[in-house]
């Protein structure tokens, strides 16, 4: 399994969510053994220039926190940007580390159906409009080359517009969602057979009180013979066996009783994060 995030310009340099998933990249409860991102630069945020939306050059410098190698390719051609992100899985692969493809382009219309982008950005547009667009770029290339002719590339246009129209009209007399179509593996019994999810009610989890009692116990005794605890985890643990006594809980102990009926049915139970180390909570 690879992961692969796509990512704008703008919101990689500017979500925090972003510099926090690189943190997580390599911890050892978190690591997904490198996520190749793709940052689609069309060098604008809505409409925001870049200057006004960071302090440094690039947007994929967030990425140098984790020294995770960057890639800068024009978008304009294909066979780089191909090569590069070739080069991405294979680094991804050999080291399981972050990389970064910066698909460096430009956006040719509005963010939106109602936003025009020469009253924001007249110049850069300008100079826009007076690209010729990618595809014609390598169409004109490949044909001068000899690699394909012009009749193969009109087929292959028509052949592709043909599938967006086709699946356009079928749009139209779609009646039923079937949810379950866009699953890879739908969890078993999970939607009915129209793909419509079941209901959503909760079986009943509730424990005997034996069982509860037990696993207080459990929760507030040391499992080894003349281990020197901390006098203050012994204030703690005495309360709690108290508590459990006393038929009384705190969130705490709640908590445990709700981990340890699990853990009885055999099921693993994994606790991480800044807090959980040293029961805090």
């Amino acid at each position: 399994v690879m992961s692969i995030l796509l990512h704008g310009d703008a919101a990689f340099a500017g979500q925090g969510v972003v510099y926090e998933t690189f943190h997580l990249s390599d911890l050892p409860s978190y690591t997904t053994n490198g996520t190749i991102h793709v940052v689609v630069n069309n060098q604008i945020g809505f409409t925001t220039d870049p200057r006004m939306a960071r302090s440094s050059p690039y947007p994929t410098d967030v990425a140098r926190v984790v020294n995770a190698p960057i890639f800068h390719v024009n978008a304009d051609d294909p066979e780089a940007v191909m090569y590069v992100c070739s080069v991405a899985a294979e680094w991804r692969n050999t080291f399981n580390k972050d990389v970064v493809v910066d698909l460096v382009c430009y956006r040719r219309r509005g963010h939106n159906e109602m936003d025009e982008p020469m009253f924001t950005q007249p110049l850069m547009y300008k100079q826009i409009h007076k690209q010729v667009p990618v595809l014609k770029k390598y169409a004109d290339k490949l044909i001068a080359d000899g690699t394909v002719t012009l009749q193969e590339f009109e087929e292959e246009i028509a052949k592709y517009d043909r599938i967006c129209e086709e699946a356009y009209t079928r749009s139209k007399d779609k009646k039923i969602l079937h949810i379950k179509h866009w699953l890879d593996s739908p969890w078993p019994g999970f939607f009915n057979a129209d793909g419509e999810p079941k209901s959503m009610s909760c079986p009943p989890t509730g424990i005997s009180e034996e069982m509860l009692t037990h696993i207080g116990n459990v929760a507030s005794s040391v499992p080894v013979k003349d281990f020197k605890i901390h006098s203050g985890l012994s204030r703690i643990l005495k309360a709690r066996s108290e508590m459990t006594e006393n038929r009384l809980v705190d969130w705490a102990l709640a908590e445990y009783m709700a981990f340890g009926s699990v853990l009885k049915e055999g099921i693993h139970v994994r606790l991480s994060g800044q807090d959980v180390e040293r029961g805090t909570f």
